[in-house]
């Protein structure tokens, strides 16, 4: 002893001492958890805290903001700690006292005007336009980015288990060891396969036995074959964040591939050519920044791709020989035309090599036998303004589908290709039926078509020796007998082949491969889309709906719900998904993913809304331009009429679209946030005046056939009164998450970034604003099969958690 009742410790007995205070404090679950927060609490709040972590209730106290901010907002939230304790409140509440502590970002705002067009005096504020970066390296917009998807992780932490529960659901309902329905082509089948826990495909074929029949819907790949394994997508996607493969041609010998990798998110394609026997590459260097579009020649060496200019449109087409230098390929293109992409096509019967340029209204296509690569290409139909057409070969004559203004849902013409300026009428338009696209093989012409919005095929046979046909008869349907279903043209085999292969879905279908056999009307199903986990389509009613517009237009809605589940009492959940635009189907379909709403109470709906092609050519052109707000009324119409007929109510009602979708959304919310609980956006189209009027931005010049021009004041006005970004209000809006991609192409991630600074600047209410941006994908989100359903998972637990469904 030193001292009046001092002790010297052993050395040992000092470090033991100290070591346990650091463990102590180490083990403290207040310290580790709030960190400088935790002089906030008193020890009744210490106790508490700790008592709801081990209740599982640690992200409670996650994410608090330093001292100094939202210290009121803290103390109440642990007056509710200790109130939901003792089981005095509901952990509802409890929730919206931990969402009232987090801190959500908040944009710095930089003062940009942005002109009107030339002749007026407007100017619109943006002060927002410094999100926008060309080259995604700014430090500031990045930081900002993070900052949102964190604070979207951070308010949806209490659904992390939810988040789980559905992914394992979702994973769980997908056959993941399974394989695709063989095509027969040449002398091989062809098909692709998944991988036990693997994200992607392994594309393989099997030679057809030496003593195969001809083509027949009986067809069967013989196993006892070696399977020969063309491009394993797992092996290549090993070294990349994100990675999708593009066009993928085997040459007309079956002995190379071709095929385009994007690795961004991009949707720039790198070229390869390899040996399909060595595995070899073929080209010096792969081509690199190509469309992805690809086309052989027949001499089994010459290969035709696609470039873009610096705007991602697709404008020139290149010849290249195989095992030469690509600094040495030829131009045989040039698009001039900056609203015009260009396409590169092989016929079916591989005797046409074809160029298709295109914008949202105009069409044209050359053509060059692909026995002649070194020829000269050669018009169809010269181009002329509103006039779309596509084309088939057969023979010594093309089919072409045709549209114009006076002819606006098609026809089907016959012209000779010696002379395509000889046409003649096959099958006259009709103002009640939309022609949608068509399949030609040796002895048949197959036409998709839609009447009354629901889709049906016509089969007309052709004259033997491949003449060309003067005219057709009635044709035989094929129909099938559900509410509302998807039907259209699947993957056809050899020219000669007499089966037509179908794809079919409906909102209680799985996705099913049917093979038809034209001659004796025999069906083959092929392949059903496995769900697994016990589903039943019996267990589920699909039904189809007509809601009244403004303008007392009736417009067409599906829906599907599980039967015994829901109440239609008007206190239901609905989800209800709409899109409206470039004339494009937003068709019924099996989503295996969509059940776990569904089994949760949810119902599900499609709105079929003016801007898409359901209807007809007038139904989009009714929904474009200077009607594009009838695309917004119409899906405000079927929100009332669910409403209405008590299938949900306005708080229950949730709703979601994507890229132009998502334009809508904004739209709708915009005009009508009170009619809505819940909105997912994703990628959404939002700051259309300002991309519309910037020729920097990819798409822009060609999707001014979809919006209109606003460098004309007509446009610039009417644009400008449904822009989202533009009409962002002082108003109670709904729960809103928004999603975006870094590297899009098609919607600058800016979009949605601007349109949430706003948003979050100006709503009234404490409604969840939710912003994530995937700083590693484009437009469609992640790349692998498995990623993209933890995707879906926080989308779905959102829409949950909006429902107060979280632990249900």
């Amino acid at each position: 002893m030193v001292g009046r009742g001092t002790f010297v410790l052993g050395a040992g007995a000092a470090a033991g001492i100290v070591a346990g205070i650091v463990l102590r404090r180490q083990n403290n679950p207040v310290r580790t958890l709030l960190q400088n927060n935790a002089k906030l609490l008193s020890k009744k709040d210490h106790h508490t805290v700790r008592t709801l972590v081990r209740g599982g209730q640690a992200h409670v106290f996650k994410h608090w903001p330093a001292p100094g901010i939202r210290d009121q907002q803290k103390i109440t939230l642990l007056q509710r700690a200790r109130a939901f304790a003792s089981e005095s409140i509901s952990a509802k509440e409890l929730e919206e006292a931990r969402l009232e502590v987090l801190y959500s970002p908040r944009c710095e705002k930089r003062e940009h005007q942005l002109p009107g067009p030339p002749g007026t005096d407007d100017v619109r504020k943006d002060q927002y336009y410094w999100l926008r970066d060309d080259n995604r390296t700014d430090e500031d917009v990045l930081a900002h980015l993070r900052a949102e998807t964190e604070y979207c992780h951070n308010v949806l932490e209490n659904t992390e288990h939810l988040q789980e529960e559905l992914y394992r659901e979702m994973r769980g309902r997908i056959q993941e060891a399974d394989q695709s329905a063989p095509v027969r082509d040449g002398p091989f089948f062809y098909y692709s396969r998944t991988l036990e826990g693997k994200q992607y495909r392994v594309h393989c074929r099997r030679k057809l036995p030496p003593d195969v029949g001809p083509p027949s819907e009986s067809d069967s790949m013989d196993k006892s074959q070696p399977e020969e394994i063309l491009l394993d997508e797992n092996a290549e996607a090993a070294r990349f964040d994100f990675y999708m493969v593009g066009g993928l041609e085997p040459s007309p010998n079956h002995k190379m591939l071709a095929y385009a990798e994007d690795t961004s998110g991009n949707e720039k394609y790198t070229l390869h050519v390899k040996d399909i026997e060595s595995d070899r590459e073929m080209l010096k260097e792969p081509i690199k920044e190509t469309a992805g579009n690809v086309a052989w020649a027949n001499d089994n060496k010459t290969l035709f791709y696609v470039t873009k200019d610096k705007l991602d449109r697709p404008f020139k087409v290149w010849r290249h020989h195989v095992g030469g230098n690509a600094e040495q390929d030829e131009l045989v293109y040039h698009e001039q035309d900056d609203q015009m992409y260009v396409h590169l096509a092989k016929s079916r019967d591989e005797e046409i090599l074809s160029i298709h340029v295109g914008s949202s209204v105009t069409s044209e296509t050359r053509f060059l036998s692909a026995d002649e690569p070194e020829g000269e290409w050669k018009v169809i139909l010269p181009r002329v303004n509103n006039v779309e057409y596509d084309v088939r070969h057969r023979g010594d004559h093309f089919f072409v589908e045709i549209r114009d203004e006076d002819r606006p849902n098609s026809e089907v013409l016959v012209v000779p290709v010696a002379d395509p300026t000889q046409t003649k009428v096959l099958i006259p338009h009709k103002t009640d039926v939309k022609i949608e696209s068509m399949v030609v093989s040796q002895n048949h012409l197959v036409v998709f078509q839609r009447i009354k919005g629901l889709q049906e095929a016509t089969i007309y046979e052709l004259p033997d020796g491949l003449e060309m046909p003067h005219m057709l008869g009635m044709g035989e349907q094929v129909q099938f007998s559900e509410a509302a279903y998807s039907l259209g043209p699947g993957s056809q085999g050899d020219f000669d082949s007499p089966v037509l292969r179908i794809g079919y879905t409906s909102l209680t279908t799985p996705t099913s491969t049917i093979d038809l056999n034209m001659k004796t009307g025999k069906r083959a199903v092929k392949k059903v889309q496995p769900v697994l986990g016990g589903f039943s389509k019996d267990d589920y009613k699909t039904d189809r709906l007509w809601a009244t517009a403004s303008d007392g237009t009736k417009v067409p809605m599906s829906i599907v719900y599980k039967q015994g589940l829901v109440k239609l009492d008007g206190s239901d959940p609905l989800l209800l998904n709409g899109y409206g635009s470039y004339e494009v189907c937003n068709d019924p379909y099996l989503s295996g993913n969509r059940l776990s709403l569904i089994d949760r109470g949810f119902i599900f709906a499609l709105a079929h809304v003016r801007g898409g092609g359901e209807m007809g050519r007038n139904w989009y052109e009714d929904g474009k331009y200077l009607h594009k707000k009838n695309t917004f009324t119409d899906f405000i119409a079927c929100a009332d009429y669910l409403v209405k007929e008590k299938y949900t109510s306005p708080a229950h009602l949730c709703i979601e679209g994507r890229s132009a979708g998502g334009l809508t959304m904004g739209a709708v919310l915009n005009m009508r946030p009170d009619l809505f609980n819940a909105a997912i956006m994703g990628v959404p189209f939002v700051d259309v005046v300002t991309t519309m009027m910037d020729e920097s931005i990819p798409l822009t010049s060609i999707e001014q056939e979809e919006w209109g021009n606003p460098n004309k004041a007509e446009y610039y006005e009417y644009m400008k009164s449904y822009s989202p970004v533009d009409n962002i209000q002082q108003a109670d809006y709904p729960n809103i998450l928004v999603t975006a991609g870094l590297h899009d192409p098609r919607v600058g991630y800016w979009e949605p970034a601007k349109f949430v600074a706003k948003l979050r600047d100006n709503k009234t209410n404490n409604h969840l604003l939710l912003f994530k941006c995937d700083l590693g994908a484009g437009h469609f989100s992640q790349s692998g099969r498995f990623d993209r359903l933890k995707d879906t998972a926080l989308e779905y637990a959102f829409l949950l958690k909006c429902q107060d469904r979280v632990d249900m």
